[in-house]
């Protein structure tokens, strides 16, 4: 059975398209294009692009964008959605573990939980950024949004298992505090409308963890922000309020491709 990441993403194209989180498309692609300088120059690649709803939004704009996911389905419906438009955007599966890139890009998106922080492990999350930052030219820009970990801590406390480490939220909905992963079980509905339950497991992360993890991969320059859905804006700080963190790393203009992490 393919992981449970997988599984959502069969047959979910113009359901996806209708979650109530990608209406903030138009803001956060806003904000990218200011953080690029509004230089449509610039190459961009979105990991886990899903229907390409970033991808070709920047692509209207004159940005010459690849979108890379490892859903078939939900990459039929970025090509049915650019097609419609007339947009120019380069889809293709790969696996964000494993990227086929080195240096071509000056900014990679990794948006809305796009496969990273979706792994089993933090070695396959972590290899994600590192995949992130090869594809990544001198001076380039990665652009971020994950779970935050100072999240759960702040809304689930009150469900603290203390002999277990281990808050419960629900019968089948529970945060590991020793792992930072929220294990729960979902029940979506497909574009045919069938019902399908998955479980699923999700690894929140701390600041600390982003800024380690970022700096050790060479980029030079790190910024963390709280974001809420279509409300990015830099200057806005981190509380165990915001869902997920809104993360900007550059490197030097003098940085190479080869990683020692």
């Amino acid at each position: 059975m393919n992981p449970w990441y997988e599984e959502l993403f069969h047959n979910y194209g113009e359901t996806y398209d209708k979650e109530p989180f990608t209406a903030g498309t138009l803001q956060e692609c806003e904000f990218i294009d200011r953080e690029l300088g509004r230089d449509t120059s610039k190459r961009i690649l979105d990991i886990g692009c899903g229907t390409g709803r970033h991808a070709l939004e920047l692509a209207k704009r004159g940005y010459q964008v690849t979108g890379a996911d490892l859903s078939t389905d939900q990459l039929k419906r970025a090509q049915q959605k650019a097609e419609e438009s007339g947009v120019s955007v380069t889809f293709m599966r790969a696996d964000a573990r494993s990227l086929p890139y080195e240096g071509e890009f000056d900014a990679v998106l990794i948006i809305c939980e796009g496969a990273f922080p979706l792994m089993e492990t933090d070695r396959e999350n972590f290899a994600i950024l590192k995949q992130a930052r090869k594809a990544l030219a001198k001076g380039g820009k990665l652009i971020l949004t994950t779970l935050n970990g100072l999240y759960p801590i702040h809304q689930w406390a009150s469900h603290m298992n203390p002999d277990a480490g281990i808050l419960v939220i629900g019968e089948d909905h529970r945060f590991d505090l020793m792992s930072f992963r929220e294990y729960s079980r979902m029940e979506i509905s497909d574009d045919d409308g069938r019902i399908r339950t998955l479980d699923c497991s999700e690894r929140y992360y701390l600041p600390a963890e982003m800024t380690w993890m970022l700096s050790s991969l060479g980029f030079s320059s790190i910024e963390i922000m709280g974001c809420d859905i279509g409300a990015w804006e830099r200057g806005v700080p981190l509380t165990p309020r915001h869902f997920e963190m809104l993360v900007v790393a550059q490197l030097a203009p003098d940085s190479s491709s080869s990683m020692n992490a």
